[in-house]
């Protein structure tokens, strides 16, 4: 073999190891010879050579076929004029074997053998120590609860439903990735889901495998570690679509991003479908490389907004449908889930657990549903919840927003220019903390309870027919709640 052509299987380990590793164990290796399938490299110590057998072996010898040599093993040999090379017969240290299955197993040679304290273990037992690793890899579970006719539509999450729909009908690939971001509880994990139902149900032979960030990571260290990348890039590499959850957990482990980067960019020229999620904006995703931000934004990128009322009350009313089939007696009365959905404003996880909770608290002492006992039984949940933005905050938000001096907002000044800022901040206020109608009032220069009323109740007006309006009010609530 040339070292010409050596030179370009290095090149090609530089592409799959990255620089760091490719620096640091694959660049000191110098082939000495390739003769009967046996690649002899020389490296500058034991360690080296004996943790490149271990993990990067089936790397080294995949590029050396694919270069057109016929190799079944690597043998290294610490360099004639090293040190740290010991005085032996001048075979190599130790080998490194692929089987006829593809597997690949270090075997110590004739000469280090007899002078170890304890025999090597042999190439079958080293073989069943790692067997079954990452063979018949198995997809993450996928919640029958979460389909695409459980979903509850409303405005924050209709251009996430809509693209996730799109996805699951498994048609000719127009965005990809398709990237879902939004923070905890409010549907990226339902929309993989039923992603993933949908396209089983509509194509069941489509190989479809859907897993978390976190255990992209897991089989890609047990892949190190049980030397077999190989087969761990030909599972990830034969999806037809790959679907990984909360992506920001591979943010800063350098590794497991660049495998993740070659495995994108590989289904990506394939055509496949990628589906990912995350907390955030990929380009907000601190210590996530500039490379694989770039390539999850190549994409469709949407944002699951924070829910609204609307959309939570929505949220209530599905899920009563579905606990009076276990419940079928009990009863709610008016104005309880309207409260519920006033008051647990930030995560809908919270919400439906609150709302099961209710259910079964009233299911054992056989009581209605009613304020007195929503508050009764919810009492910690309604505490944690609470809303702890306070009406100054909102007032010099809303004058920052308006760009105009606070003390207009709190001032008599009735233009229209004050007067509609002044409404929007009452009506956030009576929204976003748990003051009483008097005493917003009070915070705004001492006007009566009825002018807060109004105030109120004339932005909820606008909210259904001013577009503008309404726009306004959710960026200044999204501001106030980040």
């Amino acid at each position: 073999m040339t070292n010409d052509k050596w030179g370009s299987v290095r090149q090609r380990l530089l592409k799959t190891v990255g620089q760091n590793n490719f620096t640091t164990w694959i660049e000191p290796l110098e082939l000495q010879n390739l003769d009967d399938g046996i690649a002899v490299f020389n490296v500058p110590t034991n360690f080296m050579g004996n943790y490149v057998g271990q993990n990067f072996s089936d790397l080294i010898l995949h590029e050396l076929n694919m270069s057109g040599e016929h190799v079944q093993r690597l043998a290294f040999n610490v360099a004639v004029n090293s040190p740290n090379r010991p005085a032996a017969s001048g075979q190599p240290l130790f080998e490194v074997i692929q089987g006829s299955d593809g597997d690949t197993d270090v075997a110590v040679s004739a000469t280090r053998r007899e002078s170890a304290d304890t025999p090597a273990p042999a190439a079958s037992e080293q073989r069943s120590a790692g067997k079954d690793t990452l063979e018949g890899l198995q997809a993450a579970p996928l919640d029958p609860r979460f389909t695409f006719d459980t979903f509850v539509v409303g405005k924050p999450n209709e251009l996430a439903h809509a693209a996730a729909r799109r996805v699951g009908e498994a048609g000719p690939v127009t965005f990809n990735p398709l990237v879902l971001y939004g923070g905890v509880g409010l549907g990226k994990t339902h929309l993989m889901h039923a992603i993933a139902w949908e396209l089983k149900r509509s194509n069941p032979d489509l190989n479809v495998l859907y897993l978390s960030a976190e255990q992209f990571m897991y089989r890609f260290v047990q892949a190190l570690r049980e030397r077999k990348m190989m087969d761990f890039k030909h599972l990830f590499r034969s999806v037809d679509v790959l679907m990984v959850d909360d992506v920001q957990f591979i943010a800063g482990k350098d590794s497991t991003q660049e495998e993740f980067f070659h495995t994108f960019n590989a289904l990506v020229d394939q055509n496949k479908q990628i589906i990912i999620s995350a907390d955030r904006a990929p380009g907000e995703i601190k210590e996530l490389e500039d490379r694989v931000k770039s390539r999850l934004q190549c994409g469709l990128v949407v944002d699951l907004h924070p829910t609204d009322y609307e959309l939570r009350l929505g949220i209530l009313q599905t899920k009563v449908q579905q606990h009076r089939q276990t419940f079928p007696d009990l009863k709610i009365a008016d104005g309880v889930l309207e409260f519920l959905a006033h008051r647990i404003s930030t995560n809908v996880r919270v919400l439906e657990g609150a709302l099961t909770r209710l259910f079964a608290f009233a299911s054992l002492v056989g009581r209605e549903i009613d304020m007195e006992l929503t508050q009764d039984c919810l009492a910690d949940v309604l505490r944690a919840s609470e809303r702890k933005i306070t009406v100054e905050e909102i007032q010099r938000k809303v004058s920052e927003y308006y760009n105009i001096r606070m003390s207009d907002i709190i001032g008599p000044k009735r233009l229209r220019s004050y007067a509609r800022p002044r409404q929007v901040a009452m009506y956030l206020c009576k929204q976003l903390t748990s003051r009483s109608l008097p005493e917003i009032g009070r915070r705004f220069g001492g006007r009566d309870h009825t002018t807060v009323m109004h105030g109120v109740k004339r932005i909820e007006e606008l909210k259904q027919v001013d577009g503008q309006i309404a726009e306004d009010v959710e960026m200044l609530r999204r501001s106030l709640e980040a």
